[in-house]
């Protein structure tokens, strides 16, 4: 059977707004959780928001974190799954990271207990996608497409294939739908 991944893009309009967000990193939670606004505010006809994975090694469960998402786009429900995963592990990132990134009770954590802690949180059952090797295939893509992009860290923001190092998670959603032009 053929692995295929759902694209973590939600709207259909011209206008394309790429987000480069690291699952556990408090600045791309910020900006993910703005998606809603921003598809509201510009509209679902006229901009499309795509999600880019960018894992970030001092995250230490990144990797995991990363390939659970990308593991939950590959099922029956793809993208919603995928945006249920990456909500639960907003909504809960403490429980994700390591205190200043290098010490606390994850340490102890093994990444089989990450992905039951995030089945549990995000109702999806994604443990035997998540041990599929195909899966590789996607969680290259989303590598190569940041560093041919000049993407390094998160949250990063392209519109229309152009990296804008000048927008933020900090920044009103009206800024982004007006950087949009949608």
């Amino acid at each position: 059977m053929n692995l295929q991944a759902q694209p973590l893009e939600w709207g259909n309009g011209p206008r394309i707004f790429e987000m480069f967000l690291e699952p556990t990193c408090p600045f791309s939670v910020k900006a993910f959780n703005k998606i809603p606004a921003l598809l509201e505010q510009a509209g679902e006809d006229k901009i499309t928001v795509k999600i880019r994975l960018q894992s970030q090694p001092w995250h230490l469960f990144s990797g995991v974190i990363v390939r659970c998402i990308l593991a939950a786009s590959t099922l029956p429900d793809g993208k919603n799954a995928a945006h249920k995963v990456m909500q639960a592990v907003a909504d809960h990132r403490e429980e994700f990271e390591f205190t200043d990134h290098c010490s606390g009770p994850n340490m102890q954590a093994t990444p089989e207990e990450i992905v039951a802690r995030i089945e549990r949180y995000s109702g999806v059952s994604l443990a035997e996608a998540f041990a599929r090797p195909e899966l590789q295939t996607e969680i290259k893509w989303h590598c190569k497409y940041a560093r041919q992009n000049g993407i390094h860290v998160s949250p990063t923001f392209m519109v229309n294939g152009l990296v804008q190092a000048d927008l933020g998670s900090g920044d009103e959603v009206s800024k982004w739908v007006e950087r949009s032009g949608a």
